[in-house]
């Protein structure tokens, strides 16, 4: 396991290599931003982008969601995986921000983990990135990065990577870190085709150094 001050290492090449790490999903507003994260479950960024333009051309508000059969919302999304249950969870969601948040999407984690098929993944990302709440959502990337440079462990949950995440860095850097971990693990340290030959980690990462040497053996 790393400790802080090689942590702190790993922050500073993190935002070295990507200051500019955002989110990707396209919207405008708050209600756009929890749609695009709904339909990106198991589904990439940029899958998500391609069919979002259209549907916030049509669907501007949580009543006009409701204003359609299940079966044209699900035609409209088809071509994002789990289509069938995600305008399921984008009808019912919209159900609740009418009838008990007055048509807004609520700014707390707790709340809008009340919602349809927003998890805590999911309840992170909206308030660290519509509402400036600090958070660390944990994707695949994150996940994935945390623990090829033991920050967590190999046998780590989702959640404890969270909170391993949330105990090592500084609150004030968990938005920005969540993000630049998302770049750093999606063009960078990918899932089949780590860039370990060029990381500037590579003297810190254990997992790196173990296919470095598999590569030379060969």
């Amino acid at each position: 396991m790393l400790n802080k001050k090689q942590i702190r290492e790993c922050l500073d090449v993190f935002e070295d290599m990507f200051p500019d790490a955002e989110c990707e999903l396209t919207h405008k507003n708050p209600f756009e931003l929890l749609v695009a994260v709904v339909l990106s479950a198991q589904a990439t960024d940029a899958l998500v982008n391609k069919v979002t333009p259209q549907l916030f051309k049509k669907y501007k508000s949580p009543e006009d969601y409701l204003a359609v059969p299940l079966e044209e919302l699900q035609h409209d999304i088809k071509s994002i995986g789990l289509y069938r249950n995600k305008a399921k969870n984008i009808q019912k969601l919209s159900h609740t921000l009418i009838d008990k948040f007055n048509g807004k999407v609520p700014s707390t984690k707790q709340e809008l983990e009340s919602l349809a098929g927003v998890g805590r993944k999911t309840a992170n990302v909206v308030a660290s990135v519509a509402f400036d709440e600090p958070a660390i959502a944990v994707d695949t990337h994150v996940e994935r990065v945390s623990k090829r440079l033991a920050i967590c462990r190999y046998k780590d949950s989702v959640l404890e990577v969270e909170k391993t995440l949330m105990r090592q860095l500084p609150k004030e850097e968990w938005s920005d870190t969540h993000h630049r971990m998302i770049f750093f693990g999606r063009y960078h340290c990918k899932a089949q085709r780590p860039n370990c030959e060029e990381c500037q980690l590579l003297h810190l990462c254990r997992e790196g150094q173990k296919r470095m040497r598999k590569k030379e053996r060969k």
